[in-house]
């Protein structure tokens, strides 16, 4: 991190303003070479300051130039930002000049990864920052703000203390049993100790899968038979004619998507080709596909009609969502009723007219029930919501549970020490504590240029 680097920070395109972020030890002498006003080099740190940027004798534009001095700055580094007009010839044209005169272009990410390796951020925080710039929901927002600010580091840190202070105390006991005044660590003090971080564990990760649909929504899958109305309920859903609905069969031959907000949270909405047995090659691919598409969802909505009986097809659908969070929606209820419901065992069942547009508020009542967003909706923030952490917290509560067992079979303290410090390692790369140049490398390559 020796070399200073560059980029936009603003999307790319016409606007008012655009922001060329600049990084590292050199950072101000650079910017101050294509600078026409103060000089750079003086001024205050955390000042804006108005002038040119020229390219020799030409000028190429009237800028303000934002200076912030190490080490009170994202990055801890010397950070420049040139406040510039919006638009890409003139953006460009200072990023050009900027990387001309001893600049590197900035990686994806680098400017966040360079206030991580400096200490300013952990990794949790880092993470935070790109759900901050990608939350679609003003609940995504509040939870990327709240790991922001380092309440769940904070615990999690708590969490890690607590676990080595009990590994000190092993530790002495084993290579100090002549002290008479350290505490002997015995198997009910093991259990009483260990037993306020388990449940704190598993706490943390039971609100961390509620953090993940507050960040990444409900994938909602729309199956069913070809025209018993999944495209005419997408449309309705979304309140708009996003699908195509005629009265042939297998109109629908690829997914159609679209979103909608219930109650803070999104809901990933697709509509799916009908599934029947078809020798039409194309409409074939597509029901492959709806059907592999119902091992990824979060939800599904099988949709039958009410106009119609079950068939084989029908079935194998309700054989193969069995294990899956899934709502049985009977459309067409403004037709004559030829559907035995008492055949169908899933007792989430909803019956709507898409045609009537009636019943869609007890669907959606169902959805916030089936997934407790009203009491997502009244918890804290403070937990988890990145796939990476979520993984590794699992992982801490099989080590406590191995201790658990140990516990129960009388191991010696000593053999239990070997889950205890992977736990306490595995805490660590949560926050960033202990990790792998690989994995910053993948972690931070998923942000945007310039953040």
């Amino acid at each position: 991190m020796e070399d200073t680097i560059a980029a936009i920070s603003t999307s790319l395109g016409v606007g008012a303003i655009s922001i060329i972020r600049v990084s590292g030890k050199d950072a101000i002498k650079i910017v101050n070479k294509i600078f026409k006003g103060k000089n750079l080099n003086t001024v205050d740190s955390h000042t804006i300051n108005y002038g040119h940027i020229v390219d020799k004798d030409e000028l190429i534009d009237e800028v303000l130039v934002s200076v912030m001095k190490s080490p009170k700055t994202f990055t801890t580094e010397d950070v420049v930002e040139v406040n510039v007009h919006g638009g890409i010839a003139t953006t460009n044209k200072v990023l050009e000049l900027l990387l001309n005169n001893g600049c590197r272009l900035a990686e994806p990410g680098e400017f966040t990864k360079r206030a991580f390796l400096n200490g300013r951020i952990d990794l949790i925080e880092a993470e935070s920052v790109m759900d901050l710039i990608n939350a679609k929901t003003n609940d995504a927002r509040a939870l990327a703000v709240n790991q922001l600010s380092g309440s769940i580091s904070n615990l999690i840190r708590k969490l890690r203390k607590d676990l080595v202070d009990v590994l000190a105390n092993i530790e002495v006991n084993i290579d100090y049993p002549e002290y008479e005044d350290i505490e002997v660590m015995t198997i009910d003090m093991l259990k009483n100790k260990l037993a306020w971080q388990k449940q704190k564990i598993e706490e943390i990760l039971k609100k961390s899968l509620d953090g993940q649909i507050i960040k990444e929504g409900i994938k909602t899958i729309i199956i069913g038979r070809p025209n018993v109305g999944k495209s005419s309920l997408l449309n309705k859903l979304l309140e708009e004619d996003k699908a195509i609905v005629t009265e042939i069969a297998g109109t629908t031959r690829d997914i159609v998507e679209g979103q909608i907000t219930l109650d803070g949270i999104l809901l990933n909405i697709i509509d799916t080709a009908g599934i029947r047995e078809t020798d039409d090659i194309v409409e074939s691919i597509g029901v492959k596909k709806s059907l592999a598409l119902i091992d990824e969802a979060d939800l599904i909505l099988f949709v039958l009609n009410n106009n119609d009986i079950l068939n084989d097809d029908d079935y194998k659908i309700l054989d193969q969502i069995k294990n899956k969070k899934s709502i049985i929606v009977i459309n067409k209820t403004d037709l004559e009723n030829k559907l035995d419901i008492n055949k169908l065992k899933n007792k989430n069942i909803v019956m709507l007219s898409a045609l009537k547009n009636i019943g869609f508020d007890k669907l959606k009542q169902m959805i916030k029930k089936l997934f407790n967003l009203d009491m997502i909706k009244q918890k804290d923030y403070t937990y988890l919501s990145s796939a990476r952490s979520i993984s590794i917290l699992k992982k801490v509560l099989i080590c406590f549970d191995n201790i658990d067992e140990g516990l129960k079979n009388n191991m010696p303290i000593d053999m239990l020490e070997i889950d205890l410090k992977e736990a306490w390692n595995l805490l660590g790369e949560i926050i960033g504590e202990n990790y792998s140049d690989e994995l910053i490398d993948e972690l931070f390559s998923q942000f945007c240029l310039g953040k």
